[in-house]
């Protein structure tokens, strides 16, 4: 199929409930195995005793899709599509906004099915200088062809439009999709028509490999989020709504992935320093979000901790797990002698045990 071949896909009444099923899961259960791991816990910061620097001296803007952030945070699409939906996105955008972050909807797969349900991922009145990013599938993004996913973009004010990589969910949903082909086609096409500065192509809990994130810059992509293994697994969330052998095989894989830390240094060796890159998957802490910066990202993005906030006590809720995990990244500034995160790059580190035996094996196959 071509990429400019169908502008609106057709409607699937199903889409909406399974994106309130979705946020069930993400509220409630164990979507987030403990086996699995980033591996952040085997790289450590160098500890700096005297590091000759005052924390009213820190400076953590970063730069985004243009725009600039006060800090190096990004709150990843997580949903759309329902009044519940709405409502999560909105407040959350609304803390992105008070806060300087970037915010990315969820898949905007249900507003191409059912363009009245634009509403549930329109943010700009509550956020109308953050870095707004929408969401649509590969898979949907094929079908829907540049037009239909220009559309969306437009449609919600973006200001850069991500394209989600998620065959590892499809697989194990019941009603999820089984042909991945005419990914790049379609990501050329978006770079061509958005501009290299609007368009982010990102995992959903599974990793980008040096090999695919090269791939990727050649077609001209500019920005990748890497979310690896080690936060939601989206295998496991849809395995838990599944049954029988969809049931069984998605427990086999909900541990599948590359680990973020993994995916963040050896897609930054890869790729070099011109390409935007997001550190996601597994992402909880100011800590986390330091050593993905050391590793080579540019921006950290969390999902869950900030949704699960939201659920327990709405945007007072959301507001101070944003002040945590910004009094984490400061902390672990001034411990290394660090006036901005881009300095931690240059900092010294200990890689260990698993990780490093990750970044030794995706370099050889590179």
């Amino acid at each position: 199929m071509s990429a400019t071949a169908l502008h609106r896909m057709p409607v699937d009444e199903t889409t909406a409930k399974r994106k309130d099923a979705h946020l069930d899961l993400c509220a409630t259960e164990e979507v987030a195995p403990a086996e699995n791991t980033t591996l952040f816990d085997r790289m450590f910061l160098v500890h700096c005793a005297m590091p000759e620097l005052a924390a009213s001296e820190l400076d953590l803007r970063a730069a985004l899709f243009g725009k600039r952030l006060k800090a190096p945070l990004l709150m990843t699409g997580m949903t759309g599509g329902t009044e519940r939906a709405m409502q999560v996105n909105r407040e959350l955008a609304l803390v992105a906004e008070e806060y300087g972050l970037a915010f990315g909807v969820g898949s905007q797969r249900a507003m191409a099915e059912r363009p009245e349900l634009t509403k549930t991922f329109a943010v700009r009145d509550v956020a109308p200088s953050t870095v707004l990013i929408g969401n649509i599938g590969m898979v949907q993004a094929v079908r829907l062809g540049v037009d239909g996913v220009q559309r969306l973009f437009e449609g919600i004010g973006a200001d850069a439009m991500a394209v989600h990589l998620n065959p590892g969910q499809e697989l194990t949903q019941p009603e999820g999709d089984r042909d991945f082909r005419g990914g790049f086609e379609i990501i050329g096409a978006l770079v061509k028509a958005l501009g290299a500065d609007r368009v982010l192509v990102k995992e959903t809990g599974c990793g980008i490999s040096p090999a695919v994130a090269r791939r990727l810059v050649d077609v001209g992509v500019r920005a990748i989020d890497v979310s690896g293994l080690g936060g939601t697994s989206w295998v496991r969330v849809e395995q838990l709504r599944a049954d029988g052998v969809a049931r069984e095989v998605g427990a086999q894989f909900s541990g599948w992935g590359i680990p973020t830390a993994a995916a963040v240094a050896s897609v930054r060796k890869a790729v070099g320093p011109g390409v935007s890159l997001i550190a996601a998957g597994g992402m909880r802490t100011g800590l986390d979000v330091a050593k993905a910066i050391a590793l080579g990202a540019d921006v950290g993005g969390l999902a869950l901790p900030m949704f699960r906030a939201h659920q327990e006590r709405g945007v007072s809720g959301v507001r101070d797990a944003v002040k945590t995990i910004l009094t984490g990244l400061e902390q672990a500034l001034v411990l290394t002698g660090c006036r901005t995160p881009q300095e931690l790059r240059a900092q010294p580190r200990v890689v260990t045990g698993e990780l490093k035996d990750w970044l030794a094996a995706l370099a050889a196959s590179a």
